[in-house]
C-alpha cells in the first residue's frame, strides 16, 4: 500500500467511526437516507485535510474529529443536492445509485437539508464554546460560497465562459470547502495567524487543482473508475477547463496550481509531508 493510500485509509477509518456515532441513533427514513449517502464510499478528502492540517501545525487533536465530521456532512449535503434532476441529474455517485434514485427526490432533498443542519449541531455540542462559534462561521461562509458557485456553474451551462469566470466559479464551488477544511484544522490546533493564512492559500490552490483534474477525468476516464457517469460535463454543456484551455493545457494548469499549493507549505518542514502527498494525489489521478 502506497503512502497516500495509507493516509486515506488510516484517517478514513477514524473519521467513519466518529460519523457513525453522530448518525447511528436516528431510525427514520430520513436517517436511513443520510447514512446511505454518508457511507456510500469516498476517500474523506476534506476531513482528512482538516486532520492533517492540524498535525502539520503540531497541535492537539482534541476537537478535530467532530469538526472533520461536520465538514464531511456539509460535503455530502452538497453532493446529494448536486445530483438531483434539477441540478446535475446524476444517477450514480461513488459507484452507487444516488440518494434520490434510491429514496426519491423529496427524501433526498430533506436528507441533504438535515446533514447541513446536523453539521452545525455537532459543532455546537462537541466543540468548546470559545471555538464553536468561530468554526461554525467559517464553515457556514464556505457552505454559502459552495451554493453560490453552484448557481454560477448552472448559469454558465451552454454559454461561452472565460478562464477567469470559470476560475471564479470553482473558487466558490470547490475551493471554498477545501480551504475551510485546512483553515479549521489549523485553527483548532492553536496555530498562529501566519500558518493559518498559508494553509488557507494551500487549500485554495489545491481546490482549483482538484477541480481541473475532475474536469479532465470526466473526459478521459470511465464510469467504473469515476464512480459516476463519465462525459457528464459535456452532456450537460458545462464550462470546463479542458473545454476552455484544451486537454494538455488543462493538465499543465492543474500541475501549476498544485505547485502553488505546495509552495505554501515550505515553512512547515516535514510536518507537512502528508499535505504535500495529498496535493500530489490531486493531479496524480490524471495521466
Amino acid at each position: 500500500m502506497s503512502g497516500i493510500e495509507l493516509i486515506f485509509k488510516e484517517n478514513a477509518e477514524i473519521i467513519d467511526k466518529h460519523l457513525k456515532k453522530y448518525l447511528s441513533n436516528g431510525k427514520s427514513k430520513l436517517y436511513e437516507a443520510m447514512r446511505y449517502s454518508v457511507f456510500a464510499g469516498g476517500k474523506r478528502f476534506r476531513p482528512i485535510l482538516l486532520v492533517e492540517s492540524a498535525k502539520a501545525c503540531k497541535g492537539k487533536l482534541d476537537y478535530i474529529y467532530p469538526a472533520a465530521c461536520a465538514i464531511e456532512m456539509i460535503h455530502v449535503f452538497t453532493l446529494i443536492h448536486d445530483d438531483l434532476p434539477a441540478m446535475d441529474d446524476s444517477d450514480l455517485r461513488r459507484g452507487k445509485p444516488t440518494c434520490h434514485k434510491v429514496f426519491g427526490e423529496e427524501i433526498a432533498i430533506l436528507a441533504g437539508d438535515a446533514l447541513n443542519t446536523l453539521a452545525f449541531d455537532v459543532l455546537a455540542k462537541y466543540l468548546p464554546s470559545n471555538k464553536s462559534a468561530k468554526i461554525a462561521a467559517i464553515l457556514s461562509e464556505a457552505s454559502i460560497k459552495v451554493v453560490e458557485g453552484q448557481i454560477m456553474d448552472l448559469g454558465a451551462e451552454g454559454k461561452e465562459t472565460s478562464f477567469a469566470r470559470l476560475k471564479a466559479i470553482h473558487m466558490n464551488k470547490t475551493s471554498a470547502l477545501i480551504e475551510a477544511s485546512v483553515k479549521i484544522g489549523a485553527m483548532l490546533s492553536g496555530a498562529g495567524e501566519e500558518k493559518i493564512k498559508l494553509l488557507a492559500s494551500y487549500g485554495r490552490y489545491l481546490g482549483l487543482a482538484f477541480q481541473i483534474a475532475d474536469d479532465i477525468l470526466d473526459i478521459v476516464s470511465s464510469e467504473k473508475v469515476l464512480g459516476k457517469p463519465a462525459g457528464a460535463d459535456q452532456k450537460a454543456k458545462k464550462s470546463t477547463y479542458p473545454g476552455i484551455l484544451g486537454l494538455e493545457k488543462a493538465k499543465k494548469e492543474a500541475k501549476k496550481q498544485v505547485g502553488l499549493a505546495v509552495s505554501k507549505l515550505k515553512g512547515f518542514g516535514k510536518n507537512a509531508d502528508k499535505l504535500k502527498l495529498i496535493a500530489e494525489f490531486a493531479v496524480g489521478r490524471i495521466k
